[in-house]
């Protein structure tokens, strides 16, 4: 796997309307990690995909009544066993970040690239997916100006709003993993 114009190869690609260009010149030097599941709580299946490519049916499910108007997409989703789809080339700015802050820094949709983990808070994540999301950061690290120092969550960016990726994310284990890379 490696990034080309902005794209990972290798992965499964579902180009998402929810982004726009970035400012000029700027370049990503921000991760955000988030976490995501539909209906809530449940893994698998399509809802995902819908809702970043606004395709999602309000009548399929109670709680999609609220959230299928919503214009969001992540650069990329890694779901359960590891597969990771990207919807967003991280040369654009992806729609995922809201309201949001970081070191003094408004609007960070602007400067950073967002991953959704499939999941929830409280549940713990896979080993696949912390394993692919150990590999897309290195990629990222390589390609773009973020630092590990630059990883963050979507509580981080936006306290008191979200609270993802969770206590349940393994910040440490993901951190000792990234250091440990070549």
């Amino acid at each position: 796997m490696r990034v080309e114009e902005g794209w990972l190869t290798g992965v499964r690609r579902v180009v998402s309307p929810h982004c726009d260009l970035r400012p000029a010149e700027e370049k990503p030097s921000l991760l955000i990690i988030h976490n995501i599941s539909l209906p809530p709580g449940q893994f698998g299946g399509p809802y995902i995909d819908q809702l970043f490519t606004g395709t999602l049916d309000p009548e399929a499910h109670p709680f999609f009544a609220e959230i299928h108007t919503l214009r969001v997409a992540a650069h990329c989703l890694i779901r359960r066993d590891g597969e990771i789809v990207q919807y967003v080339s991280f040369n654009d700015r992806a729609w995922h970040a809201g309201v949001s802050q970081w070191q003094g820094r408004e609007r960070c949709n602007d400067f950073s690239i967002g991953i959704e983990l499939e999941g929830t808070d409280t549940q713990p994540f896979t080993a696949a997916q912390y394993q692919s999301l150990v590999s897309v950061s290195e990629l990222l690290i390589s390609e773009y100006p973020i630092s590990v120092e630059n990883i963050t969550g979507h509580s981080d960016v936006a306290p008191g709003r979200k609270t993802d990726p969770g206590p349940a994310f393994d910040w440490a284990g993901y951190r000792h993993a990234l250091q440990a890379q070549p």
